[in-house]
């Protein structure tokens, strides 16, 4: 293999492919970065045998060619290397790669390319489109309320369901849920589901953050991956095994309480009230309250911890119904209101031992269900 390729262009892909690759494994070739020569262009491919991402450098192929290499060597070697020309040459029947540019030159010993894990290829399955910019918030808006911890598996994951033109995401780790519907740029012809991954998604959504074009998706249940294409990457991923909860039967369908507040007004007091709640379990405490009269309502956010103090923040509400009072974990507040790209939030609550439902203002389309904290009032 020989060829020569751009240090930034090279770099940026090893940046891309780099988080894919394995970092504890008991397959150590999982650790390595697949360089390939494809169709005059530079193929780079890492797997972790979970998810799998594959670019495309270009470059000036002199003769084709297939090495892997060790990727955290490789990408700190080029990301050191000047903005200049990177020379890469393989003898034949050689696992010494040759790297020059500029003043600089290394010879990095890989492994066998037929030794590597073949990346899944997705030949047939659902295949549908969503624009970028939509798909990006909404992953960002989903994957906070997915789980952590591995004890629920299926909650590590996004039920993902495609029917029409329509795209429903939806997670839930037992103590929130949040669900996304958004619009889908080539429909389906048949509904399907599954559960994606919450890491695939977080680590997609980092891919397409420059992505302009709409973003293809090709489900398989059947084989239990889902591949994505974007400008020039590729990333498949396993998908989760299992039955996701009905979470549609978790989402509140009445409320005593609609207080309507100022997003950035709400996030300030609860952030400040975090300061205290951090000795107190956490726990934020909201007192909404109707206005009488001419004067508007009011929500009261506070929080205490016994050896360290408290503090009270009041902000203006649209109040709608009875009194109120809630307490949630800050938390679980401060993650939703980070996502809430509208100027207003509607708080609907019941009684304080039932779930707070939150919703943009001017967006039907994201719904935030938090359980309660049980406090002495």
């Amino acid at each position: 293999m020989k060829l020569s390729c751009l240090q930034e262009n090279l770099s940026r892909g090893l940046s891309i492919v780099g988080r894919a690759v394995a970092t504890r494994t008991t397959l150590p070739i999982t650790q390595n970065v697949l360089l390939s020569t494809d169709e005059g262009r530079l193929k780079l491919a890492a797997t972790n045998l979970e998810i799998a991402i594959v670019t495309w450098v270009g470059a000036q192929v002199e003769e084709e060619g297939a090495i892997t290499i060790p990727a955290k060597l490789l990408a700190d070697f080029v990301g050191s290397l000047p903005a200049d020309k990177v020379e890469m040459t393989l003898p034949a029947g050689s696992k010494v790669m040759e790297l020059r540019c500029a003043r600089f030159q290394a010879r990095i010993t890989g492994s066998d390319a037929d030794d590597f894990p073949p990346i899944p290829r997705l030949g047939e399955g659902v295949t549908t489109a969503v624009a970028a910019d939509e798909f990006r918030q909404a992953v960002t808006q989903v994957t906070l309320a997915a789980a952590t911890e591995d004890v629920r598996p299926v909650l590590t994951g996004v039920q993902c369901e495609f029917e029409g033109d329509t795209l429903t995401m939806a997670s839930a780790d037992g103590f929130r849920l949040a669900m996304r519907t958004l619009s889908l740029a080539q429909p389906v012809a048949e509904k399907v589901s599954a559960i994606i991954p919450a890491k695939t998604l977080n680590e997609l959504g980092r891919l397409a953050a420059d992505q302009q074009d709409p973003i293809q998706i090709t489900l398989s249940p059947q084989k239990g991956q889902v591949l994505f294409k974007l400008k020039s990457v590729e990333m498949v991923s396993q998908l989760v095994q299992g039955t996701f909860p009905n979470y549609r039967q978790l989402i509140p369908q009445s409320h005593t309480n609609k207080a309507v507040v100022p997003v950035a007004e709400f996030m300030r007091a609860t952030r400040m009230a975090s300061i205290f709640a951090r000795d107190g379990s956490g726990i934020v405490r909201l007192v909404i309250n109707p206005g009488e009269g001419v004067a508007a309502g009011k929500m009261v956010v506070s929080a205490r911890a016994d050896e360290v103090g408290d503090n009270v923040g009041e902000l203006d509400a649209k109040v709608e119904g009875q009194p109120s009072k809630i307490a949630f974990n800050s938390k679980y507040l401060t993650d939703v209101l980070g996502v809430v790209k509208q100027a207003e939030v509607t708080l609907e609550t019941t009684t304080p031992s039932s779930p707070g439902v939150l919703r943009p203002i001017g967006d039907d389309s994201f719904v935030y269900v938090v359980m309660p904290m049980f406090v002495q009032w």
